[in-house]
């Protein structure tokens, strides 16, 4: 995990960036990411845990069955997103907490999401590591994020705008959930690539014991 001082640094970074988020996002959504989101949130089910929740744009897009808890670690953000869901009269469990020591036990949700944050997560291996932790067997990560581009252009470009930043707000554009997430032995079921390869969508499965990959 990141240095106490840094950390408390990246939190004041995005603390400060909650008010204009939503803004900034509503342009990336239609330039980019299109129905990403509603791709993420239509497949969730039972008990959901969202990683990194930030203001909540995923809620409106959960079916009304799930159970959902979400984390996020600025506190202002936190904010917005329960604002949120009490005007969409959807019922969550929304605290502060890090994706990199997820405050739940071993095994205890059905679906885990993540969008749009583990290119700023400090560590992500160990974030994604915690969300397979706390899936149940047989169960699903459901990811959505910006990666380095297949076209080595663009990649050119995303190394220019890691130079800004990550020091800056310790975002990246270079990093690879995929890679990630088969580390930890998840199967992936559904991989999509949009936008010149800029943004990839995951979905996949915690082996259950005793099956033929597992």
């Amino acid at each position: 995990m990141p240095e106490p001082r840094n950390s408390e640094r990246l939190r004041r970074y995005w603390d400060k960036h909650a008010r204009s988020y939503d803004r900034q996002m509503r342009f990336l959504d239609r330039s980019l990411f299109g129905e990403s989101r509603r791709w993420v949130g239509s497949q969730a089910t039972g008990d959901v845990l969202e990683v990194a929740i930030g203001t909540g744009l995923n809620l409106p897009f959960y079916p009304p069955d799930v159970r959902l808890t979400g984390i996020e670690w600025s506190p202002k953000m936190l904010a917005i997103a329960r604002h949120r869901a009490d005007e969409l009269g959807r019922s969550a469990d929304l605290r502060e907490g890090d994706a990199q020591a997820l405050p739940f036990p071993n095994a205890a949700f059905d679906t885990v999401v993540c969008t749009l944050s583990l290119c700023a997560i400090p560590d992500d291996q160990r974030a994604v590591a915690e969300m397979s932790r706390v899936l149940k067997p047989g169960g699903r990560l459901l990811l959505l994020d910006h990666i380095a581009s297949s076209a080595w252009p663009v990649r050119a470009i995303q190394r220019l705008f890691e130079l800004v930043t990550v020091p800056l707000g310790g975002e990246h554009f270079m990093r690879r959930p995929l890679r990630r997430v088969q580390a930890e032995g998840l199967e992936i079921e559904q991989r999509d690539r949009l936008t010149l390869g800029i943004v990839e969508r995951l979905a996949a499965r915690k082996p259950a014991p005793g099956s033929a990959d597992g």
